[in-house]
């Protein structure tokens, strides 16, 4: 049965204008950013196949928009709609930074885990703050590391410092992901540290500290330049 051949009250749209989006199931909320099925399916089945493909909401709002078009039914506006809404989730369930203080390492990673967690790639966020350690601005930084600079640094400490200058921060923390589960700073990340953490001194910046985030927990990154 199409979606059309329902009865009004059991459309997904109608109910939900009714009795609110608490009441539709998953793949009926999917179904509604879908807007349109395939060819021998509507669109809460192809929702419903979508979800059961990725074995999940959680690992399907994780999906890259290119793995969703490769799904029948699914093109480039389908995709974009979807990643957009569980972006749009994502977002909304963070605390707002200003409401936050940076008093503490671990409060420094669990202002940037957010940002990070869930993520397939490696990420950067630098966490901006005022002089009593309260946060004016967290997110992503770019170049990020890994991308590469014109000087050979995978992360470039002059445009890190300009950015946190142009937030009007006094003090600032580094955090990153390892996508695949492992705390463990690498030798880059030690020396990535050391520069950032000599660099702000010389222009009477606090670098408050710099963390790896994975999934499940958070590691301090001390500086260093050896092995």
């Amino acid at each position: 049965m199409r979606l059309k051949d329902l009865p009004t009250h059991e459309r997904p749209r109608e109910r939900a204008l009714a009795s609110g989006v608490e009441a539709l199931a998953d793949r009926e909320l999917l179904a509604l950013l879908l807007g349109s099925g395939a060819p021998g399916s509507d669109a809460v089945d192809l929702a419903g196949r979508l979800i059961a493909r990725h074995g999940g909401l959680y690992d399907l709002a994780r999906a890259a928009p290119a793995e969703l078009v490769a799904h029948a039914g699914v093109g480039p506006a389908k995709a974009a709609r979807v990643c957009a809404a569980f972006q749009l989730g994502h977002r909304a369930s963070r605390p707002p930074p200003a409401r936050r203080a940076v008093a503490s390492t671990a409060a420094l990673a669990a202002v940037a885990a957010p940002h990070l967690r869930g993520l397939r790639a490696e990420r950067v966020i630098v966490i901006v703050c005022d002089g009593g350690g309260t946060v004016l601005r967290a997110g992503p930084f770019s170049p990020a590391m890994g991308d590469g600079t014109s000087d050979g640094s995978p992360l470039s400490v002059r445009e890190l410092l300009a950015h946190v200058l142009r937030c009007g921060g006094s003090a600032f923390g580094l955090a990153h992901n390892h996508p695949d589960g492992n705390p463990e700073p690498s030798r880059a990340d030690r020396q990535v540290t050391h520069r950032v953490q000599e660099a702000a001194g010389l222009v009477g910046l606090r670098f408050l500290d710099h963390v790896i985030v994975t999934e499940k927990s958070w590691r301090r990154v001390e500086p260093g330049l050896g092995s």
